[in-house]
């Protein structure tokens, strides 16, 4: 039987097709705004991934944090707050307390952010079943790459091919795994960390590309797999390989290499006997008491 997260992830290429088609007028940030991009979890690293991009398609200086750790001195034109229960307390309580204006990205229209933010932006259709969120967080990303002004045409395409070719034997039965990201993909590099985690309960870690030399390839060696989400830095691959332990990319673009890297975190679920749609000690969102 098909999972409610294998089911999730294999709709992705059709809701980034509909994200592109569906851009809102006037509710994410103008060009030139200087912008704080939060969230918590996922939510966070897919703030760090539409901040580089933002910042490289040169429309304004964008920084991202997780919801706890936003400087509450610091001046911003805009907030845009990432959060597909629309219920998560932290991000709640960073909409109240800032003066910036504010946008919200939810999954859930019945929320208390609708309320929260100045502008939201509903994606309901790429909410999710599962706990562990693999198609909303894609989704929003998909449409902030659009807004910059990104043909996602191959993207879309490369989520195709991530969906329809085997799985890869190493990563599927890796002892650990660490993936590596550059510029925009350190965010989805660690996302994918993250969706191990949650999903398989595997001992992943995640790393800035040029990083890894600097003490982490100590932990490579044979069935230990090294997964570069992007472009890997010349000679790295080599210096992997030298510990004994396997480099792994597949060419896709960043986002596509990350809707394979869910198919094999559930992959591991599976082997292991875990219900990915239920990850242990986790819930939809945190919401704390008073």
């Amino acid at each position: 039987m098909t999972s409610h997260t294998e089911a999730e992830i294999a709709s992705q290429p059709a809701s980034w097709r509909r994200a592109v088609r569906d851009i809102p007028a006037g509710a994410l940030p103008a060009p030139g705004e200087r912008v704080a991009v939060v969230g918590c979890g996922t939510s966070w690293f897919i703030a760090m991934a539409y901040a580089a991009l933002r910042e490289r398609a040169g429309q304004g200086e964008t920084d991202a944090f997780t919801a706890s750790e936003f400087p509450a001195g610091r001046a911003y034109d805009r907030v845009l707050a990432l959060t597909r229960s629309g219920t998560t307390t932290e991000v709640l309580e960073l909409l109240a307390a800032t003066a910036s204006r504010t946008t919200a990205i939810t999954a859930d229209p019945d929320t208390p952010v609708m309320r929260a933010a100045d502008e939201v932006i509903v994606l309901d259709y790429a909410d999710e079943r599962s706990v562990v969120q693999t198609r909303f967080a894609t989704t929003q990303l998909a449409l902030l790459r659009a807004s910059l002004g990104e043909d996602l045409g191959q993207a879309v395409a490369d989520a195709e091919r991530a969906l329809s070719a085997p799985l890869p034997a190493e990563p599927v039965a890796a002892e650990q795994l660490s993936f590596l990201g550059t510029g925009w993909s350190i965010g989805l590099a660690q996302e994918a960390a993250l969706k191990m985690r949650e999903a398989s309960r595997s001992w992943t870690e995640a790393y800035p590309a040029m990083e890894y030399r600097h003490g982490p390839i100590s932990i490579a060696g044979p069935g230990r797999v090294t997964w570069m989400l992007g472009t890997a830095p010349e000679g790295l691959r080599e210096q992997v390989e030298a510990t004994g332990g396997t480099f792994f990319t597949s060419g896709l673009d960043p986002m596509a290499e990350l809707v394979l890297a869910q198919r094999v975190a559930v992959a591991r679920a599976v082997a292991r006997g875990l219900d990915p749609d239920v990850p242990m000690h986790l819930t939809r969102s945190v919401i704390l008491s008073s």
